[in-house]
């Protein structure tokens, strides 16, 4: 679903994220790893060729199109309807006026697909909201009910890769168990494939197969998740794995 390779993205001749080799097939989760700055979300936003202004080079496929090489008008097409970008703060990106329904509907026409109230409604239950969600307005849930909100959205426009970023930094332990617990079963139950960014290692250990850690923009060690974070090989990954507390 997602191929990587020789991945370099750049701002005015400074390098910020390398990346050599990076895939993620249907039902797999990867994670990129590292503290803030490290390139972990520059890399996430180029699969969709999101870096506004960067000089990105090397081959990214994501569900077979060439990132690098497509038409603004494809990339439009997979945006959302194929690979689903899930923020960390999803309430900042909905109009606090209108109900989630409405905007629901609203991403479902814009990709020619049927915006019927069943189908929403299975999207809402998939992942463990009440369909009544719909209704309200985004000050009106949490910010767990928003993320899962955000998944939502991406099951109703038949996504095949979630990209997401930093997913449960803002929410509390419990919240972030639920979050967690949704996007586990839909990579079983589905096939999603998922790549997640984030800081924390304690969280990615009860979900990834795979890992990735970035320092300085530069990927300083890849493995099996239970491998790079039982028996860490790069100092860096060693120094993150003791600051859990």
């Amino acid at each position: 679903m997602i191929e990587v390779r020789d991945l370099r993205v750049g701002y005015a001749g400074r390098v910020v994220a390398r990346v050599p080799e990076l895939d993620v097939g249907a039902g797999e989760c990867v994670a990129i790893v590292g503290e803030s700055g490290s390139g972990k979300s520059t890399t996430l936003l180029s699969l969709l060729g999101l870096t506004e202004g960067a000089d990105v080079s090397g081959n990214i496929k994501v569900c077979g199109v060439d990132v690098l090489k497509a038409a603004p008008r494809e990339l439009r097409a997979i945006r959302g309807a194929r690979v689903a970008l899930v923020m960390q703060s999803p309430q900042a990106a909905l109009s606090p006026t209108t109900r989630l329904g409405v905007l629901m509907r609203r991403a479902l026409k814009l990709h020619g697909l049927p915006a019927g109230g069943r189908v929403m409604a299975d999207a809402a239950e998939a992942v463990m909201l009440d369909p009544g969600i719909l209704r309200r307005y985004p000050h009106e849930i949490s910010g767990g009910q928003a993320q899962r909100f955000a998944i939502a959205l991406a099951i109703a426009l038949g996504a095949e890769v979630i990209l997401a970023d930093e997913p449960t930094s803002a929410l509390d332990v419990t919240v972030q168990a639920e979050v967690v617990g949704v996007l586990r079963r839909l990579r079983e139950e589905r096939g999603l494939a998922l790549l997640l960014v984030s800081h924390d290692l304690a969280l990615v250990s009860t979900i990834a197969d795979r890992v990735l850690v970035m320092r300085d923009g530069a990927v300083v060690e890849s493995g099996p998740a239970a491998e790079v974070l039982s028996r860490p090989a790069h100092p860096y990954t060693r120094e993150l794995l003791e600051a859990l507390p």
